[in-house]
């Protein structure tokens, strides 16, 4: 059967030689694009574009990216498959950054496609654009700004460090047991983010490590996210049609997380009813909210549907922005930290400096909030790990009107912009041929100052108009735990405990980070 059928090839070839041709240019087209555009670029093939080389490379998807970045400039146009909506321009090059973000701001919304992507944040700040996206930042810059909150951050920062993560940490260095690390800090923020929220502690970080439904449910409805963005759009929208696959997960998700809202809502508006007279202590963002919701300017007040409906996106919106990025970005620091023990013995004597405060009942040592302020080598090896292992990976914008990107490239109505953080961070064009090792000292000047670097160039907290309210509300939290965890514990990586990116909107470890903690003696 074989051999009949190669001769009838032959036979074809011969008496359609157009057909040898074709496949023989075509050959060597492919070898010349090879070679013109370097190994590493994707060949944009007829009908399927670039898409064969991006499933290729999906389960490393980040360093891929940042190789292609790397051959072509900063700056990359991917090429979907024909009609898919899949046409993206890649880029990390500072220039296009600041221009998109600060110097054009306003021709660049985060558009249609990326709200119908992120449809579970509903109408909340970020997914608004224009007018309702100014009103809303307006508003909660005046609440996360305001005095109270921040003490109330800070109170409950030290709070949950003193009485959930140093016991935690306690017993598991007493039993000598494995755990991952990441979970223990995806708990933590998990708790953290839903006191500031909601007022209410979940309960998630504590002995046993119990299932918390609205936890799974903000796990899955990530990972359902960055699937949207791997795909073409007709797929997923298929999917969430028939309810299958992905977006099953998804849907359920989301039921689980609005009802945990409308109870919290609920609740909130139930206290409200009852008594006034906790006005001036410190509140969390629901209530901050409910209590000044007759200066809302971009929702009806007096209809409850609406309203509930604004609480419950805003709400989801501090969520998504408070839970897993603070834990991703603890995860990374800390096993870089036990690859760099210079580094972690550094911050250790920083923290000796400072007045200790032995207020566990064990005698373990904390600190408040202001005395971490001042410290600049543990603020410089923090900005250092979010360089590298940036929580967001990429930023999607839109374009409304065509015009030239400083790169040279086009930017076109219907084209997706996305910024590559992850890869911002290892070209040696924006950060210097050491850009792949972990050095703190390059935030801190010759005068042992801490070095600003523009927004544009550490895109960690975005930049322009849109840089991240919650900043000082990030650091705060991560500096209580860091300190904490370095001056009492050691943490050992597991040997042979492989980490690597998770292919998440959200820049989890895909394996987590198992461990063994140890208490340090004196502690």
């Amino acid at each position: 059967m074989a051999p009949s059928l190669l001769v009838a090839s032959l036979c074809l070839l011969q008496t359609y030689p157009e057909i040898l041709i074709s496949v023989t240019c075509f050959f060597f087209f492919y070898c010349y694009q090879k070679t013109k555009k370097g190994p590493g670029i994707p060949v944009n093939w007829p009908f399927v574009g670039m898409f064969p080389a991006l499933l290729a490379h999906l389960h490393h998807l980040h360093d891929w990216g940042t190789m292609v970045l790397k051959e072509s400039g900063c700056t990359f146009f991917f090429r979907g498959p024909w009609f898919s909506g899949m046409d993206m321009l890649f880029t990390c090059d500072p220039a296009n950054v600041h221009h998109v973000f600060n110097a054009n701001f306003l021709n660049y919304p985060k558009g249609d496609d990326f709200s119908e992507i992120f449809d579970i944040l509903g109408d909340g700040i970020f997914n608004s654009d224009a007018e309702s996206w100014r009103s809303q930042r307006m508003k909660a810059h005046s609440l996360i700004s305001d005095q109270r909150f921040r003490s109330f951050v800070s109170q409950s920062s030290r709070n949950k460090v003193e009485k959930g993560v140093i016991p935690l940490l306690d017993q598991l260095a007493k039993q000598e047991v494995a755990v991952d690390l990441q979970d223990v800090f995806l708990r933590l923020t998990f708790d953290a983010t839903c006191y500031l929220v909601f007022g209410v502690d979940p309960g998630c970080l504590s002995i046993g490590f119990p299932t918390v439904p609205f936890a799974k449910a903000m796990d899955d409805a990530t990972a359902a996210l960055l699937f949207r963005h791997t795909v073409p759009p007709a797929w997923w929208k298929l999917q969430r049609w028939f309810r299958i696959g992905e977006e099953k997960k998804l849907a359920l998700a989301w039921e689980v997380i609005d009802q945990f809202i409308a109870q919290r809502i609920a609740e909130k508006k139930e206290e409200r009813n009852k008594s006034r007279s906790h006005e001036e202590a410190p509140r969390d963002l629901l209530s901050s909210y409910i209590d000044n919701c007759d200066d809302l300017h971009v929702v009806d007040v007096e209809n409850p549907m609406e309203l509930n409906k604004f609480l419950r996106d805003t709400a989801m919106n501090f969520m998504i922005a408070g839970r897993d990025t603070t834990g991703a970005a603890l995860t990374w620091f800390f096993w870089l930290l036990s690859k760099n023990p210079r580094v972690e013995l550094k911050i250790l004597e920083e923290l000796k400096s400072l007045r200790k405060e032995r207020s566990c009942s064990d005698g373990m040592t904390l600190f408040d909030a202001e005395e971490l302020k001042g410290l600049v080598y543990l603020h410089a090896a923090l900005c250092e790990s979010l360089r590298l292992y940036p929580p967001v990976p990429f930023e999607h914008k839109g374009v409304l009107q065509s015009e030239a990107l400083p790169s040279g490239h086009k930017a076109q109505p219907g084209t997706k912009i996305l910024f590559v953080l992850y890869s911002m961070g290892r070209m040696e064009g924006v950060w210097g041929k050491d850009c792949l090792e972990f050095k703190p000292e390059r935030w801190i000047s010759e005068k042992g100052k801490l070095r600003h670097e523009p927004s544009y160039k550490f895109l960690s907290f975005n930049s322009g108009p849109r840089t991240c309210l919650g900043k000082d509300m990030a650091f705060t939290q991560m500096k209580a735990v860091a300190a904490a965890m370095v001056c009492n514990f050691h943490v050992d990586v597991v040997e042979g405990h492989v980490v690597e990116p998770k292919l998440s909107i959200i820049l989890h470890m895909k394996n987590g980070l198992m461990v063994r903690i140890r208490k340090r003696s004196g502690a």
